[in-house]
């Protein structure tokens, strides 16, 4: 119910919407305020059989600029009340033999998808990673290599183009089997041949320490104080001519962290959350030692607490 102004009453009263009928009718009077009026709320109605699939929807889905049909053929439903597999029937063998150009496409799209909901991405990048997938495929160049590394590069470009960035390995975990090597060359070689269509360098982004240490902190189970002052240590970092990774300098920064609290993780944990070898963390932490008074803020430790700090 909401307050409108009614003719009739002469003064703002409440009124009932008629979704069946889509009038807007004065609960004093009863007079029709507006008629045939349009509800742009979302539809569940549902024609589903209801001893089989009940999904509510019963509009198809949105338009793909991306397939030959945008994605709007048409597809040979199950029977109602039919049991066991439809594509063993007659009519479901030539749906499945029915010519269809963007069924590679439609598969690779999936794949995405899924790796992208592993990941917790957002739809942006799904959709980012699925241009370029599309980009790539229309070279026909990508015959006889290895398609999930393919697939899980294309997402990888997509994370560092949307600042969301993501790790190599993080990616690895979601890819179907790709190793991190197979990942890093199928980067390298979509780069190359997106680069030689356009014409131009590829823009990747830049990525930062800050962009993963909030997750690597939320693997460990820190508290938002140290989680607070690692984010202010690494963007003094920044400032700092230390010549490692930003990914390296998100792990040393949270052990060195961790080593001033009273919830002190270990080198193994902070490996194993952060994909950084035990000996990538030790070698980086050796960088940024000197520097602890510049990093770690004053409010988080003393100077008598830095004295302390475990020396590499």
């Amino acid at each position: 119910m909401a307050d409108v102004y009614c003719s009739d009453c002469k003064k703002n009263t409440e009124v009932v919407f008629d979704h069946s009928a889509g009038d807007t009718v004065c609960s004093e009077c009863g007079l029709v305020l507006e008629a045939h009026s349009i509800d742009e709320t979302s539809e569940w109605r549902t024609f589903a059989n209801e001893s089989g699939d009940n999904d509510p929807v019963r509009v198809g889905g949105p338009a793909n600029p991306l397939l030959t049909d945008g994605g709007l053929s048409t597809v040979i439903s199950k029977p109602n009340g039919a049991s066991g597999d439809f594509l063993s029937s007659s009519l479901g063998r030539w749906q499945n033999r029915g010519s269809n150009p963007d069924r590679s496409l439609i598969l690779a799209f999936k794949t995405i998808a899924t790796m992208s909901d592993r990941l917790g991405l957002v739809a942006t990048i799904k959709d980012r990673a699925n241009e370029i997938y599309k980009k790539v495929e229309d070279q026909k160049s990508i015959r006889g290599r290895n398609q999930d590394a393919i697939l899980a590069a294309c997402l990888y470009i997509a994370c560092r183009q949307e600042d969301k960035p993501r790790t190599v390995k993080e990616i690895c975990s979601v890819a179907n089997g790709a190793t991190k090597k197979e990942i890093g060359r199928a980067k390298e070689y979509i780069v190359k041949l997106l680069e030689v269509e356009m014409g131009q360098s590829m823009e990747m982004g830049t990525i930062h320490a800050g962009d993963f240490l909030r997750r690597f902190c939320s693997h460990l189970g820190m508290t938002n104080q140290a989680v607070k002052a690692a984010q202010e240590a690494v963007q003094k970092s920044e400032e700092l001519d230390i010549r490692r990774s930003p990914i390296s300098v998100a792990a040393a920064v949270i052990y060195m962290i961790t080593q001033l609290s009273d919830d002190k993780k270990l080198l193994r944990d902070i490996s194993l959350a952060t994909g950084v070898a035990e000996g990538t963390i030790r070698n980086s932490y050796k960088d940024l030692y000197p520097y602890a008074s510049r990093l770690i803020p004053n409010w988080y430790a003393k100077e008598e607490d830095l004295r302390n700090l475990c020396s590499p």
